[in-house]
């Protein structure tokens, strides 16, 4: 081989080679390349401030999955991006230079691996819709995005449900990239959501007595029965209680009636309240032999508060709590423990035990006890509990025995590590199990919605049962377990309830930091407004300890709580659903009627837009004249004689109760 051929082979096999590098310098450069090929500046996701970005659950991951694994959709992995979790957005102010937003998105694979989560990717430029995903599940390919952001000022990147709820909605933005002007100097921003200001709207609490009690109160035959009654008013009080049954007692200095109940009945109580600036009265039915939980349970529950932090101080300081701050005397009744007090099995007798955060678990009831409250815990129908921690599976008679020894008065059930279970048999077993234990425990079943528990819930002795998954602190978890109930109104009455979950208002976290709601304040006033209608238990998650003014004014409004309350038991049905409005509509009693009108035009973009709405009579197949009365701001509006128009702020309620006047019929 001659030096000149041999040197012209070698310029042969290096030209392609340079060829090659000069191709992949000009796709480097390229990378960032907007919609219609030209140049640009690439300006990753993750490089900005993304403590704005709002998410349903956890904790968003820069360049990782959720779980803190590598981005992965559909077996493709990727080194960029953001992990987040439905319900999620993303607010960007643009600064007008953005050319494009590009990204690959889709379920991670680590949720795929749980044969669950469902999720829906939404872009929208200027509030306007310019792309939508589709329903994404597990093992689905990436789905390209590539929306032109030309003269675009804003940028949302949103992550819905798909209508199963979030459990496992694992999302990823991955490799997502703004491509703005290659010579800009200005760098787009992430926008913190706005805060909305604080407005409280009930009056200020009068020191003139109101008794504050449900009409009717449940209980079984001879058995330990304890009822603090709740009255507001300044202290000190003189409260009588007259025409007990046999076997109670009622202790006029501590407002508590105690003792054991008799043998099948209805007896109709007179509780009388006096102080130097006035009195009250009301009549309270107990109904023995006939069920419990009459009316929804009010109390507080530490999981969304303390999570797996939660210990026996943190336990007596709700209680305290409670009490200290006044909640008691608005009827709230309940301190429960849920998930991470569980020990090791007694390996001589099978009982359960409590662990070392929990040192003595009947101690405790008589601590809360003492104090007119009422003590609950949580199990599991399966192995073990969602957190891990010993499940009653197999000890169904044994642990109510337990739970019964110790004073417990509620016990929520739930359905992790169940598998090969089916949950009517596992639910009639413990229901069996607690009407067998000799004493009155409420029966809380929850497992998520499963099998539809509406329907056979009550036959296997729940008193409530969760009909969705978890809820979290974002008004679109609340909206959407909210909307959820509409068809379920007819399996709610006096002593079996459908449970949308707890209330998320005040300081949550889930344990052990804590932090303010991310729900604004309309959208609380919505959110203890719909579950008043819906005749849901109302149980809190908050740090009870830390209550703000505004809190504590939405959650001792007593003509709204006593909506949930009413003795009738009837759930509110939706009457109206649009883009911009639903209406809320609930028997009561007393023959009125209550009523939500709900802006729902959010869509978690405009804060600002106030709908109107005119609510006719004959929607509520009611006939005029009737009168209004607004109940957060518990004031007379006046008498109407057709209809009612109202103004309703983004995501905000007005609740209203109304009255027809039937001297005109």
């Amino acid at each position: 081989m001659s030096k000149k051929n041999s040197f012209f082979e070698s310029i042969g096999l290096i030209c392609p080679i340079i060829l090659i590098f000069i191709l992949s310098a000009m796709l480097l450069s390229n990378a960032g390349a907007g919609k219609n090929g030209e140049d640009g500046k690439i300006i990753r996701i993750e490089e900005l401030d993304l403590a704005n970005m709002i998410q349903g659950y956890g904790q968003l991951m820069i360049k990782k999955s959720i779980d803190k694994n590598l981005l992965t959709i559909g077996g493709v992995k990727f080194e960029h991006g953001v992990g987040t979790h439905a319900i999620s957005r993303f607010t960007i102010d643009l600064k007008g230079v953005a050319k494009s937003f590009q990204s690959k998105v889709g379920l991670d694979d680590e949720a795929s691996t749980k044969g669950k989560g469902s999720v829906c990717f939404r872009v929208y430029a200027d509030k306007i819709k310019v792309y939508d995903s589709g329903i994404l599940k597990g093992k689905n390919p990436p789905k390209d995005v590539d929306v032109d952001l030309t003269n675009a000022k804003r940028l949302d990147l949103v992550v819905t449900d798909a209508g199963d709820f979030i459990d496992w909605d694992h999302a990823d933005w991955a490799d997502a990239r703004l491509i703005i002007e290659e010579d800009s100097s200005v760098i787009p921003e992430s926008i913190p959501r706005p805060v909305e200001p604080i407005v409280i709207l009930t009056p200020k609490e009068k020191d003139t007595p109101k008794i504050n009690s449900p009409g009717i109160i449940g209980a079984g035959e001879n058995r330990d029965f304890l009822f603090y009654i709740p009255i507001t008013g300044k202290r000190p009080l003189k409260i009588k209680a007259e025409g007990l049954p046999a076997g109670l007692l009622f202790d006029f200095s501590t407002g508590i009636i105690t003792g054991k109940t008799g043998s099948k009945g209805k007896y109709m109580i007179s509780i009388a309240a006096e102080n130097s600036l006035g009195k009250d009265s009301q009549k309270i039915e107990i109904v023995i032999g006939e069920g419990l939980a009459k009316t929804p349970p009010m109390g507080w529950n530490s999981w969304n508060c303390w999570g797996c932090s939660v210990d026996d101080a943190k336990t007596r300081a709700a209680a305290d709590a409670l009490v200290k701050s006044g909640l008691i005397n608005h009827g709230w009744t309940y301190i429960n423990i849920d998930d991470c007090w569980q020990g090791a099995r007694n390996k001589d007798t099978g009982e359960i035990t409590s662990n070392e955060k929990f040192p003595d678990m009947k101690n405790l009831a008589d601590y809360i006890h003492s104090l007119g409250l009422k003590f609950g815990v949580y199990t599991d129908a399966g192995t073990k509990t969602c957190a891990g921690y010993e499940g009653t599976k197999g000890h169904d008679a044994l642990d109510a025995k337990t739970y019964a020894k110790w004073g417990v008065d509620y016990v929520k059930i739930d359905w992790c590590n169940t598998e090969g279970m089916e949950p009517i048999p596992a639910y009639t077993l413990f229901g069996n199990a607690l009407r067998e234990c000799g004493r009155d425990i409420v029966f809380s079943i929850c497992n998520w919605g499963v099998q539809n528990p509406w329907e056979w819930g009550r036959k296997v002795g729940g008193n409530m049962w969760r009909t969705t998954g978890d809820i979290v602190d974002l008004w679109g978890s609340v909206y959407m377990i909210g909307s959820a109930q509409a068809p379920l109104y007819k399996y709610a009455g006096p002593g079996h309830w459908n449970d949308p979950d707890m209330l998320v208002v005040g300081k949550v976290g889930w344990g052990p930091k804590l932090r303010d709601s991310r729900l604004s304040p309309n959208e609380q006033y919505s959110h203890i407004s719909l579950w008043c209608l819906l005749s849901a238990p109302l149980i809190l998650g908050c740090d009870l300890s830390q209550l703000d003014d505004f809190t504590m004014n939405l959650l001792t409004n007593d003509e709204v709580l006593a909506i949930d309350q009413d003795n009738l038991g009837s759930q509110a049905q939706r009457i109206v659903k649009d883009e911009k409005i639903e209406v809320w509509a609930k028997d009561l009693s007393d023959g009125s009627k209550a009523v939500g009108i709900f802006n729902v035009a959010g869509d978690y973009l405009d804060e600002t837009t106030q709908a109107e709405y005119t609510l006719s009579w004959d929607l509520l197949k009611i006939k005029g004249p009737a009168s209004v009365r607004d109940l957060w701001q518990q004031k007379d509006l006046g008498e109407f004689k057709d209809s009612f128009a109202a103004q309703v702020k983004t995501n905000g309620v007005k609740l209203l109760k109304i009255t027809p006047d039937y001297t005109h019929f």
